[in-house]
């Protein structure tokens, strides 16, 4: 099997967007030639693309030509739910993801906190005691003993709740102070808004610059930055917005989770939505649910009822804003239908269905509320790299849910098969900014009849993301589009269907289709060469 891969000094072609650049002999995945091997870029966006022959007319109109060298050229991901600065501490401070056990994250507390002596809060994320063998969070009497008693701040991987020390706790009063449950809720709110205000502004530029950095290393060129009220603050919000927009690197989009729309609109958000909370996490157990947990005697916790997601539904379509919740639980997604539909009864279905209001995660789907998705025009910005990471027989799913519902989750066959748009994200720092392992997590769902294409996967992570946010004009290689581009080093493209036991090699001239990389489990993933954004450079691949 041949690589196809470039001079990755050279790989990404325009340095300005106002240079007209031609990429030629490589392979580029364009609906517009499922067989074009050149492309040309112009003032920001593409101008042409097709066959390697006929390449040979722009040569002479063109400030430079990039040899492809046979790599692959496809649109750049946008990972349609982010929390940028939460994601960039993980990447620059404590991440407790990969910890093997209880004793080790403890051990690793301990050294982070021997090695920042400065830093007003400790700041980790990332535990999940259902990983573990001991099976349960850090007490706080061992948190206070690994840190020799300063504040601390660490946020289960779900970031729904949080285990923290005494010294953070005195910051915050009025919050309980049981030793053996982490945090939720009202009092993981305020322990986490305590926390993240003592992140100072070079911190917090810090972390943003990392996270917008490995973004564009992995090929991403637009992020939904999730922020609101709880989440984040409106100066972490505008200041990412801000950072953004004074250097080259991928796009931000950002929402705002607030029922006030004129602060939404005020803070330059794109729509009140993003995680907007109906109900909280399976892992946290605050996933509003129909029926009882299997792992314990309650249903979660519910946040907003049918009436509240009604009238801000109606609201933001007067407004010509979009709407959007987060809403995890069957119980949960049932008030997102039912106040929909009552919002369209209102306002007018058409209205409804055009500002394309979404629903982040919608894990817990059931036929009725499927159709209901598709009725009401509502997207589903939902997160593969979930099931990856919970799913399976063994996994937390079937802890928290039982087998028989934890099999029901994440259905996104049923939901393309129904017509709901799908826009596919990481929730980083929750699962890593990782955008072909999350496009492999759909095609190889851990339940079979729930995987989708390939194709599928890898438009609902590109075009997906654009048409969430009421665009369709762009997350594709065609002429008039956006110059959001990456280069790619990667093996044989193929034409595959959801069942890895079914491949066509994309020479075969019937397919018609443009090709993508074989992503079977255990095949490596393709490597990011170049990011470009409108046409400007964002990230090269050093050489060696």
């Amino acid at each position: 099997m041949t690589d196809r891969t470039a001079d990755s000094a050279t790989a990404a072609g325009a340095t300005a967007p106002h240079r007209t650049v031609l990429l030629r002999r490589g392979e580029v995945h364009s609906p517009a030639d499922p067989f074009a091997t050149a492309m040309v870029v112009e003032r920001g966006h593409i101008a042409w693309v097709g066959s390697e022959g006929a390449a040979d007319a722009f040569v002479q109109g063109v400030d430079e030509v990039v040899d492809l060298d046979g790599a692959l050229v496809t649109p750049a991901f946008t990972d349609a739910h982010v929390h940028t600065t939460s994601a960039g501490l993980a990447l620059t401070g404590l991440d407790l993801s990969t910890a093997r056990s209880l004793a080790d994250a403890l051990d690793r507390v301990r050294a982070y906190a021997d090695a920042r002596p400065a830093d007003r809060v400790l700041l980790g994320h990332g535990w999940d005691a259902a990983r573990w063998p001991e099976r349960r969070a850090p007490r706080r009497e061992e948190l206070d003993q690994a840190t020799g008693g300063r504040p601390l701040y660490l946020s289960r991987i779900d970031v729904h709740s949080a285990v923290v020390t005494t010294a953070l706790l005195d910051l915050v009063p009025g919050v309980r102070t049981r030793d053996d449950e982490p945090l939720t809720r009202d009092d993981h709110h305020a322990v986490r808004a305590a926390a993240l205000d003592a992140v100072t502004p070079a911190q917090r530029a810090e972390a943003q610059q990392a996270a917008l950095d490995r973004a564009a290393s992995l090929g991403i060129g637009s992020v939904h930055e999730c922020g609101g009220p709880g989440i984040s603050s409106a100066e972490d919000f505008t200041a990412l917005l801000e950072l953004a927009a004074s250097r080259p690197g991928p796009r931000v989009f950002g929402y705002w989770a607030d029922r006030d729309l004129d602060r939404a609109k005020a803070l330059g958000a794109v729509g009140a939505a993003g995680d907007l909370f109906v109900d909280g996490a399976l892992g946290s157990h605050t996933a509003c649910l129909h029926a009882p947990y299997a792992d314990a005697g309650h249903t979660g916790t519910g946040y907003l009822d049918a009436p509240a997601v009604a009238e801000h539904i109606a609201a933001c379509t007067e407004a010509g804003l979009q709407a959007g919740f987060h809403a995890i639980g069957d119980a949960a997604i049932t008030a997102v239908v039912e106040g929909a539909r009552a919002a369209a009864a209102k306002v007018g279905l058409d209205r409804v269905r055009a500002a394309r209001h979404r629903v982040e995660h919608a894990e817990m789907m059931t036929p009725d509320t499927i159709a209901a998705f598709a009725e009401l025009g509502l997207t589903a910005s939902v997160q593969p790299a979930f099931d990856a990471a919970w799913g399976g027989a063994d996994g937390m799913y079937a802890d928290r849910l039982g087998a028989d519902r934890a099999r029901t989750l994440n259905p996104f066959a049923a939901l393309l098969k129904a017509g709901v748009p799908l826009a596919f994200g990481s929730d980083a720092p929750v699962t890593p900014l990782d955008p072909w392992g999350t496009v492999r997590a759909a095609a190889f769902h851990k339940t079979p009849e729930h995987r989708i294409s390939v194709r599928a996967a890898f438009t609902a992570h590109t075009r997906g993301g654009w048409r969430a946010l009421g665009r369709d004009d762009a997350g594709v290689l065609v002429p008039g589009a956006p110059a959001d581009y990456a280069v790619w080093q990667t093996g044989e493209l193929v034409v595959q269907a959801p069942d890895d036991r079914v491949a066509r090699w994309s020479t075969d001239p019937r397919s018609g289709t443009p090709g993508l990389p074989d992503l079977s489990p255990g095949r490596d993933l393709p490597v990011c060469l170049a990011t470009v954004v409108g046409g400007r450079e964002v990230f090269v691949r050093p050489q060696g």
